[in-house]
């Protein structure tokens, strides 16, 4: 009886979960039920699931509306219906089309419209009047009293109960982005819109059977139902199944040539026995399907990396999809797939920001539109957007907001609305609040995507799915993870650049002898990874050095251990401790020791706890697996797992293990699943890693170039070039005759980007560059302003900057000089002339000139002076008693340091005081790091950005040495002149 049910997905209207909705339908004794979201059919499948698994039989369905105005619900006679359904939705979603149903005809689906809307004699065969409990009273005297066999029940439900129809209404006007005071009657729900027994829906209607009749009489021909075991995905590459195995087969062993040789037989046996799970898991298309992009990208020259626990697979290898050798480093295929996993694997394949985007093209132009859709995902209401959204719906002003947010328990916070806010707000954490794009994934389907879900078209300019990958999930598809990432841009950015300003062809695909290479090595080992992708952050700098960090299996753990489940845990300050004295390792068992030798007995990696499983207890691979992902949370078969931890202690058993043994293995499984981390993720990262040490090692200028240019990496801009400057490079401000868009190096010298400077707009910069490359350099003030249309405003921020320094004229002559001759409006622009007419010269007082003027422009306009140094703009020629260079020269001394804010790491002590790390760089350039404790940090406390001194204890950490902060204060700098 129940045609349209409204739950949580219907965005800011819905009220009730699908278990809530389909629990109120069992108390209610509904034997079937429509879910109707507006505009949306995201919650179908989860519906249909657990509708079945309750005995409720299931309707699918979409009610329409155009803003507020309600047009229409289509109930899906079956899955074709379904898939009309979202077809309509779709379209109208990607051509941004109001809803309307001219022109569009329907073959499986039941339309209904609401009463009065349309009149009963233009009512096709699949279109129907739905008439409410409260407007059955009208039918004596309705047009549509001749028409019943055009009457359907309807009963909206959107909420359950009194309090949650006044949730609905702040929903409501939370959507509207007004005062719930102020919303129409029409932009929200009735009170009535709640379920009720079905008796009760009966008793209304008894003197119409025939209304009755009708609505039984649809929920018997309307259906729907979904495979949830099947994979959805794209099943074939080729023309058929074995055709795919067979070319898997066949690219698979080319690519052991190229990987192994030809002569390996370990690599073979590995490759047979994958490619054989692969095939009988109906995985080959999968295969192909990646390997199709990576030859497609390599084509274009784009760099890629491939992560995760693909790169557990030695087939994924030989078909380049990753750079990690499996075998190399014991890398378990179990791990990525296996006949017991119950959750589909996927690949995650990295590009660069600039390159993405045309990879998911061309996987949309191969794979076909109708078949393919990026992924969507979900934003839900949480805390701080809670009261924010709710505050400004019932009136509170910003400030009473803020505080509601930020200190909830205060008194001023006792009034009735703050209760209000509080306890409507508790009701709708982890609501769906707007659909969003997952960060990368992309499905491609054997049926058309529109089967199983609507399309949105958000921004990004792709179909996306509108349910998320919990649901691609549950539905049987596996994505693939096509990421962006500012990394691989530097890399990729960085050999061109080599290329151009050396000349050099610089292969970052040859990682086996960039982790042979002594420079790099060492470079490591120091911790000089600034820019380096994974390991530039404070806390990887001082983990390479307490490792003595140099080889490729280290930076391997040490991108696992820095993780912060693990770091948390205290696990990364034993395995460091099992480092330096590895004579101390005690092991439980000899398997436990040739197991985890090579991480010194602590259980590093996911791989970790599948070894331990497989070879100290004899679970096989795809059991010990199971144990792995359940105990870190992601298996959902209690069963299952129950039958492994059982199987477990029956094999210590048989294996004569000591009881206590078996069970403290047991309980390290168990605590370290948790927070570990792949071994085939840290693989992958450290093979980045190397590909980016490797260029800063031979070629660092052009590196710090490319990490500038891609606006990524853990620190600002400025920390970059002064790395550069560090490297032996000269930083020049941007100029109009020698800089481009971002920032370009010529031999040794590094010219900004105009795209640094605040507020030039980039039409200015476009012009500038293209009249440049048409007719050769700018050659005075003057002849720029001829050539290139620009407002005064914009003219005055080049000169301001310095962009005309090769003038010779100091900047008040150049202003001076702009604003005289600059008085036709930017758009007034006219070709150069052949013959240059003489212009009139103005000897102008010589006028006053501080560097600091400069400096002062140069903060405004990049964020840091370049022309001098931020440490000759304090007011003290103080620099400090040593510097970064020093510190394990004067370990356990109290010392005076002077240096200038990098970055700050915010932690809570185990009795949840905070504390601070920070770093600095000194008067040289070079990096130290510091530890404010809660009793320093709250007398003394970081004021912002600038250049502090600092007084403290040098100590250090296995070799690494930082100073214990305990007096600190930011010094003032020169005041400018021009204040």
């Amino acid at each position: 009886m129940y045609l349209n049910t409204h739950s949580y997905y219907s965005l800011r209207y819905g009220t009730m979960t699908i278990d809530q909705l389909l629990l109120w339908a069992q108390k209610c004794r509904v034997e079937a039920l429509a879910l109707t979201d507006i505009n949306t059919s995201m919650g179908i499948p989860e519906f249909v699931k657990k509708a079945e698994e309750r005995g409720i039989k299931p309707l699918a369905g979409i009610e329409f509306r155009n803003g507020d105005e309600l047009l229409f619900t289509g109930i899906a006679k079956n899955n074709r219906g379904f898939k009309e359904l979202n077809d309509y939705l779709s379209w109208h979603n990607l051509n941004k089309r109001k809803f309307s149903l001219d022109g569009w005809i329907f073959s499986q689906v039941l339309v209904v419209y609401p009463y009065g809307q349309k009149n009963p004699t233009e009512l096709t065969d699949y279109e129907y009047t739905g008439i409410r409990p409260t407007q059955v009273n009208q039918l004596l005297t309705s047009r549509y009293r001749k028409y019943q066999n055009k009457l359907l029940i309807w009963h909206p439900v959107s909420f359950q109960d009194q309090s949650a129809w006044f949730l609905h209404k702040s929903l409501r006007a939370i959507d509207h982005n007004t005062l719930i005071s102020k919303l129409r009657p029409h932009q929200f729900a009735g009170k009535d819109e709640r379920m009720a027994p079905v008796s009760r829906l009966r008793k209304v209607f008894e003197n119409y059977p025939g209304i009755i009749q009708n609505t039984e009489k649809v929920i018997r021909e309307c259906s729907i139902s979904f495979n949830y075991k099947s994979v959805k995905n794209k099943k074939t590459f080729s023309q058929s199944l074995y055709d795919d195995k067979l070319l898997l087969q066949k690219l698979a062993f080319d690519g052991m040539e190229y990987r192994y040789g030809k002569n390996n037989p370990l690599a073979k046996e590995r490759i047979c026995r994958e490619l054989e799970i692969i095939d009988k898991l109906g995985f080959s298309a999968y295969f192909l399907i990646a390997w199709d992009m990576i030859r497609y990208s390599l084509s274009r020259g784009f760099y890629h990396v491939g992560r995760g626990s693909g790169a557990n697979s030695i087939v994924a290898y030989c078909l380049k999809i990753t750079d990690v050798d499996p075998i190399e480093l014991n890398l378990y295929f179990e791990r990525f797939l296996n006949p017991k996993r119950t959750s589909p694997p996927d690949f995650d394949i990295d590009y660069s920001w600039k390159d993405r985007d045309e990879v998911q093209d061309y996987i949309f132009k191969r794979y076909g539109k109708d078949h393919t859709a990026l992924l969507g995902a979900t934003s839900t209401f949480k805390n701080k957007s809670i009261f924010r959204e709710l505050g400004k719906v019932f009136g509170l002003p910003k400030e009473e907001i803020d505080l509601l947010i930020k200190d909830p328990g205060n008194a001023f916070n006792k009034h009735d609305t703050a209760m209000l806010i509080t306890t409507l707000g508790k009701k709708m954490v982890d609501f769906p609040n707007l659909r969003t794009i997952h960060a990368g994934g992309i499905l491609i389907s054997e049926e058309p995507i529109t089967c199983y879900t609507a399309l949105d078209l958000p921004p990004k300019g792709f179909p996306t799915t509108q349910w998320d990958m919990y649901m691609a999930e549950e539905m049987g598809f596996e994505k693939l993870d096509i990421l962006s990432q500012r990394g691989i841009g530097h890399i990729k950015e960085a050999v061109e650049i080599i290329h151009e300003n050396r000349g050099d062809q610089v292969d970052v695909h040859r990682v086996n002898d960039f982790l042979l290479d002594d420079k790099v090595r060492e470079q490591l080992k120091r911790g000089e990874t600034n820019g380096c992708f994974y390991i530039e952050s404070p806390a990887m700098r001082g983990l390479l050095k307490k490792l003595r960090c140099n080889n490729y299996l280290t930076l391997v753990a040490a991108s696992s251990i820095i993780r912060p489940g693990v770091a948390k845990s205290g696990m990364m300050r034993q395995y460091i401790q099992r480092f330096h004295h590895p004579e101390k390792i005690k092991y439980l068992h000899p398997v436990m020791k040739e197991q985890l030798e090579e991480t010194y007995g602590v259980m590093v990696y996911q791989e970790d706890v599948i070894k331990v499983a497989h070879h100290f207890a004899g679970l096989d691979l795809a059991e010990a697996d199971v144990l792995r992902r359940a105990m870190s949370g992601k298996y959902r078969s209690i069963t299952e797992f129950k039958k492994i931890e059982e199987r477990y202690f029956q094999n210590c058993r048989e294996k004569g293990y000591a009881e206590e043994v078996s069970r403290e293995v047991w309980r390290q499984i168990e605590s370290f699943a948790g927070y570990s981390f792949s071994k085939a993720h840290s693989a992958s990262y450290a093979v980045e890693s190397f590909q980016s040490l490797y260029l800063k090692a031979h070629y660092p200028l052009e590196f710090q170039v490319a990490v500038i240019n891609n606006f990524g990496g853990f620190y600002h801009s400025w920390v970059y070039f002064n790395e550069a400057q560090r490297q032996g490079g000269t930083l020049e401000l941007p100029c109009v005759n020698r800089s481009r868009y971002t920032t370009c190096i010529y031999g040794k010298t590094i010219f900004m980007g105009f795209v640094h400077v605040q507020n030039l707009e980039t039409t200015t910069i476009e012009l500038i560059i293209a009249e440049r490359k048409c007719n050769g350099e700018y050659q005075s003030l003057i002849n720029f302003m001829e050539r290139v249309p620009i407002t005064k405003e914009q003219l005055v921020l080049l000169i301001r900057v310095g962009a005309f320094r090769f003038t010779a004229n100091p900047k008040s002559s150049l202003l001076w000089e702009a604003h005289l001759h600059l008085k036709r409006p930017a758009g007034n622009h006219t070709a150069p002339t052949i013959f240059q007419a003489p212009t009139k010269t103005f000897e102008l007082p010589v006028l006053e000139h501080s560097f600091l003027e400069d400096a002062y422009d140069e903060i405004e306009l990049l964020g840091f002076p370049v022309s001098v140094n931020n440490f000759d703009m304090l007011q003290t020629s103080f620099r400090g008693e040593i510097q970064a260079s020093d510190l394990l020269l004067n370990l356990g001394s109290n010392v005076r340091m002077v240096g200038r804010l990098v970055t700050i790491k915010y932690v809570h002590t185990v009795k949840k005081e905070v504390m601070h790390f920070g770093t600095f760089i000194d008067s040289t350039g070079e990096f130290f790091d510091t530890v404010h404790f809660p009793v320093s940090l709250k007398q003394y406390p970081f004021r912002g950005s600038g250049i502090y001194l600092i007084l403290g204890k040098v100590v250090e950490e296995f070799g690494f040495p930082s100073l214990e902060v305990e007096k600190m204060a930011k010094l003032p700098y020169r005041p400018n002149p021009r204040s």
